[in-house]
């Protein structure tokens, strides 16, 4: 089959006269474009290769052969909704349970994360016809309004908007930078009692809560690590009001995080949502997603009398795709992989928190990790521009990693589940010559001394990857200064 090629100038030109001017694009003052990928690489018109530390969407690698040919042949057969009778569909379904705990046993299938999040809030509102939802600061669900809603992470860049007044924002469980940190006694039970709290002052106006949403580790928000015990005492108090618990597990599930298979299992044997949604690795990029959830909440569901139907969710092909992303996890053992690695990854980066003053915290779980950049540790000054210069510069090492959280500080690796020592031996040692030139222009040295403005090396640092604006080391962007962002007002409904 032929396929229509452009010059790159001519890609791009075509982008910004058909495709919407909201839609980024990565490194916006020089885009990539990519025109195929293999494994844990991506390459360019050109032909440069690209080591991809970010693409979590092709979970056991890019154009895997054994995930091309199961869609391949599938859709050769047959490919059509999930009214007519399939096996492909209650496989899928049976094999996807049986990396879940008992309880969670029934299955919609959907077709992205988005989808996947808002059937959930649908479930969880009809379960016991409750309508509050509790999310968590900086959280990102989805980009559909229901989503965009709970997703401060997004509505906070909306400077003339209102928040929803059924959605109530709890602080991020953030140990390094949050309201309870590392040094505090208890930041679990600390972190929960701001949810308890928050759903009394539901109870006082008269309303009722009907979910708890969390990404099991939050990602946009900066690569987060939840305090263990702290899902099971928020449960626990949602429960008690009625409500149901929600583990978003879109961007970290599928083994991810190396020691279990989902990421919510890292809080303890002894905690299981209520309902779980998932997606992105779920079909190796093939546009796939799930709800799953327990008996009660799906015959509650049932109970509204509203039929349920999805077009796609849970195709032939789809569930095809799901079933050989989910033989490959076991037969190349990359939940293994993702934990000999990224505690490999995870050694070498601490080993650059011990020479760079610069590296503020490592944390993650298997190869879900971040990489937290400050210009001071103890006033946890967050170097915004720095980490997009550090990405910038990878880009020019044909090394393609991003840059996350509320002050976009965070380096945030969340690379295909095939990702090697090699390839970590490769991006660290990278990153080290970058942060050696950018402190050595900065004047910093350990202990961290923070220069004044004037005292700073003025040389001009890049916009973003996404495209957003930096100058002199500070964010200028819509409602924020000098990188900290300010209180806005949210979304109008």
């Amino acid at each position: 089959m032929s396929v229509e090629r452009f010059e790159k100038k001519k890609t791009i030109d075509l982008r910004k006269k058909h495709i919407g001017p909201s839609c980024k694009i990565f490194f916006s003052h020089d885009p990539l474009k990519i025109v195929r990928a293999k494994g844990q690489y991506m390459y360019d018109e050109k032909g440069h290769r690209y080591l991809d530390c970010i693409n979590n969407v092709a979970h056991v690698g890019h154009c895997h052969p054994d995930v091309v040919k199961a869609g391949a042949e599938q859709m050769e057969l047959l490919n059509t909704n999930s009214r007519f009778l399939h096996d492909n569909l209650v496989l899928y379904a049976q094999r996807l349970q049986a990396t879940l705990p008992d309880k969670l046993s029934v299955c919609y299938f959907v077709n992205s994360g988005s989808e996947a999040n808002d059937l959930a809030l649908r479930l969880a509102r009809q379960y016991r016809g409750h309508k509050d939802i509790i999310t968590l600061d900086n959280a990102y669900h989805g980009h559909v309004s229901s989503l965009i809603d709970i997703s401060p992470y997004k509505f906070h860049q909306l400077s003339d908007a209102e928040q929803n007044q059924f959605v109530h924002v709890a602080p991020s469980p953030d140990v390094y930078r949050g309201k309870y940190r590392a040094d505090h006694p208890d930041p679990a039970t600390a972190y929960a009692d701001e949810v308890k709290n928050i759903i009394d002052n539901v109870h006082n106006k008269g309303s009722k809560v009907a979910a708890f949403i969390a990404e099991s580790l939050q990602s946009c928000g900066g690569q987060v690590i939840p305090p263990k015990g702290y899902f099971q005492q928020v449960a626990a108090h949602v429960r008690k009001a009625g409500g149901v618990f929600i583990a978003d597990e879109v961007q970290v599930g599928f083994g991810r995080v190396g020691t279990h298979f989902w990421a919510f299992q890292l809080q303890g044997e002894d905690f299981v949502p209520d309902i779980v949604t998932m997606g992105k690795p779920i079909g190796n990029g093939h546009p796939m997603s799930c709800v799953v959830t327990t008996r009660e909440v799906a015959e509650a569901f049932v109970s509204s009398g509203m039929e349920y139907f999805n077009t796609f969710g849970g195709n032939p092909v789809s569930c095809a795709i799901g079933l050989a992303v989910l033989d490959v996890i076991v037969k190349e053992d990359l939940q293994g992989n993702a934990l000999r690695v990224g505690r490999y990854l995870a050694n070498l980066l601490e080993k650059q928190k011990e020479r760079h003053p610069l590296v503020g915290d490592i944390r993650g779980c298997g190869l879900f990790v971040g990489v937290e950049l400050v210009r001071d540790r103890l006033k946890l000054t967050p170097a915004t521009a720095e980490a997009q210069e550090v990405i910038y510069k990878l880009k020019e090492q044909r090394i393609l990693l991003s840059a996350d959280g509320p002050h976009r500080n965070v380096l945030k690796f969340k690379p295909p589940m095939c990702f090697t020592t090699e390839d970590a031996d490769l991006v660290v040692e990278k990153i080290d010559h970058i942060l050696t030139e950018l402190e050595e222009a900065l004047g910093l040295k350990l202990p961290n001394i923070v220069k004044t403005e004037n005292e700073r090396n003025k040389r001009k640092l890049p916009t973003d990857e996404n495209g957003h604006q930096y100058h002199s080391g500070l964010v200028h962007s819509k409602g924020s200064s000098q990188g900290v962002p300010q209180q806005t007002k949210h979304l109008k409904i």
